[in-house]
Formats: C-alpha cells, sequence, structure tokens
C-alpha cells in the first residue's frame, strides 16, 4: 500500500539521545544515529516503503526522567524547537508530536498549546509516568492536579499518545533474575497499561469526554484482558468512574501497530475497537520500516479497513489533511 501514515516514530536530539541506549550492544549502538537522523536514511527508507509522512515523537525515557521541573520544561522546549526546524524542511513528509515537561501540569499545558498553536504539532507523546525531585518518584496523570491541564488537552481537540518507559528499579522486584523481560519485551506494556487503566478509572472520560488517547503496541495487551477487566470490576465497588472501562476504551482510545506486526493480535484489536480507531506504526527506529511494512501490506484483513488503517484514521485524528 502506498501513500502509508506512520504515526509513532521516534528522534533525538543529542541531549536525549543516551535515553534510549539501555545496553552496550551493537543494536542499542546502531540505534543512535537513527535516532538523529530525519532527512537521509529516514526519508529514503519512508520512500522504498511506501509511507508518505511519519508522525515524530522524541525517544523515551525523553522529558520524563528529568528530576527538575525547570529543567524538563527547558530540555522540552528545545526538543520541540529542533524537531519544528526538522519539519520545516520536509512538510509534506514530516509531522510533530509535542515533548512535554508533565513534572510541571502548568508549564505542560502552556507547552502543548505553544507547539500546537506556533510549531503546528498535531498532538503530544508524554513516556508515561513523570519523575520529579526524586529518582524513586513515578507521578501519573490521573491525579488531581492534571485535572486542568487534560481540559487544556480536550480545548485543543489533539490527540495525546501515551508512550511505554521502563519501570523504575525500586519497582522490579517480579523481574528478579530476569532483567531481558524489564523492557520492550513486556515492561514497557505492564506499565503503560496500568497507567491508562488509572486514567480510565479515575473518572477522567466523565470529567473531559472528548480526550483522545493514543496507545502502541495493539493496545498494550489490555484488549485481550478487556472483558475480564469489566466482568470482575463489576464485583469491585468505590470506582470514581461512572462507566465500564470498555466504554472508555473504545470511545475515547486508538491504537497503532507500533512494534506488534502480527496479524492475529491486529484482527483481535479489531474486533475489539473497530478498525476506525487503529493506526498504523513502525516504531523506528527500535522496530524495521521494511518489517512493518511488509507485514502489514500483506495482512489478511479486508483492504477497506487497511486503507483505513493505514492512512485515513491518521489522516483525520492528526488533522495532516
Amino acid at each position: 500500500m502506498q501513500g502509508k501514515v506512520a504515526v509513532e516514530e521516534h528522534f533525538a536530539i543529542p541531549d536525549t539521545t543516551d535515553r534510549s541506549l539501555r545496553y552496550q550492544t551493537d543494536y542499542w549502538k546502531g540505534l543512535q544515529p537513527r535516532l538523529l537522523d530525519v532527512h537521509d536514511r529516514r526519508l529514503a527508507e519512508m520512500d522504498r516503503t511506501g509511507i508518505e509522512i511519519e508522525v515524530l515523537s522524541l525517544n523515551s525515557n525523553g522529558v520524563q526522567s528529568v528530576l527538575d521541573a525547570g529543567k524538563a520544561a527547558e530540555l522540552a522546549r528545545k526538543a520541540n524547537d529542533a524537531l519544528a526546524a526538522s519539519i520545516a524542511k520536509r512538510p509534506d513528509r514530516f509531522a510533530g508530536l509535542a515533548a512535554l515537561p508533565m513534572q510541571d501540569p502548568q508549564a505542560a499545558a502552556a507547552e502543548l498549546e505553544r507547539c500546537v498553536r506556533d510549531l503546528k504539532f498535531k498532538g503530544a507523546l508524554v513516556n508515561s509516568f513523570s519523575q520529579l525531585g526524586s529518582p524513586d518518584d513515578a507521578i501519573y496523570y490521573d491525579l488531581p492536579q492534571y485535572r486542568p491541564f487534560w481540559a487544556v488537552v480536550e480545548r485543543l481537540g489533539v490527540p495525546f499518545y501515551l508512550h511505554p518507559r521502563d519501570p523504575l528499579p525500586s519497582r522490579r522486584q517480579a523481574y528478579e533474575g530476569h532483567p531481558w523481560l524489564i523492557a520492550s519485551p513486556w515492561g514497557f506494556a505492564e506499565e503503560t497499561a496500568m497507567h491508562a487503566l488509572r486514567l480510565m478509572g479515575s473518572g477522567l472520560f466523565d470529567d473531559y469526554p472528548k480526550l483522545k488517547i493514543v496507545l502502541g503496541h495493539l493496545g498494550e495487551r489490555i484488549p485481550y484482558d478487556l472483558w475480564r477487566l469489566d466482568h470482575r470490576l463489576r464485583k469491585v465497588p468505590g470506582r470514581p468512574a461512572k462507566r465500564a472501562m470498555g466504554e472508555y476504551f473504545r470511545e475515547n482510545f486508538y491504537l497503532t501497530t507500533s512494534g506488534n506486526f502480527c496479524t492475529t493480535s491486529l484482527i483481535h484489536a479489531i474486533l475489539t475497537v473497530g478498525a476506525d480507531r487503529l493506526l498504523f506504526a513502525v516504531d523506528y527506529p527500535f522496530e524495521d520500516h521494511a518489517q512493518a511494512t511488509v507485514w502489514f501490506d500483506a495482512a489478511d484483513i479486508a483492504e477497506a479497513d487497511r486503507h483505513k488503517i493505514g492512512r485515513g484514521n491518521a489522516m483525520a485524528l492528526f488533522q495532516l489533511g
């Protein structure tokens, strides 16, 4: 399929490259030049694989692991300005998602406003929880102090992409002796799914019903447990949310194919939320353009759904027309 739009594609600035280089292996070392490059190798690979537009976002953990709120705001602004400059060279091929200093909800709201209004970004991507003050802090965005921030997101009408990050070292007891599970093989989805469930369970979408949240990796495993989740929650009193989790998931969330190139899982996601809420993504450079596109172009789904997922839904959600 030609003309695909890929919506979870990462870049870095020199200040953030080490945030993705977790292990001293050839694979991780090779990421740095690809994260820093936007217009050379990346664009050539897009041309070869039928990707017309990439929506770019700052690499994980990005701004979220900066312990000082002021420094987080400075880094976010620096990264966003660098991304805007890159997009300006090829606005026909690239769009941007803002990095936000969620350590300070007011600063995050102001930076999102600036990025949407002045830089013409299409939304935000945040790498799950933020740290503030202590390396052991984990601040989630269902907390009351974030309600004014969410009001701004809803008013602007742009999507908020909730992206994974590593669980904190103090919260990894279950991974002891099994460090290979900590990040993308398992820990990413576990951490991000819990954050998404907190948002749903907190009543956030009762207060701001027009919010649009994007999850990668075909929903961070939530689609496959959604029935059981609501089935068991009916027996548990005291949840602030007024509606079933499945209702919020189907009405306020969009899912992408980033890093999950499995047709069975894609079909399950379509059956769970509908093809109108699925979006194509690669997760470049952590995943390969060619592998993602060869799989997607041949996946055993309806052609109408392929065009929705591969292009149409993203054009509408991110206002790329």
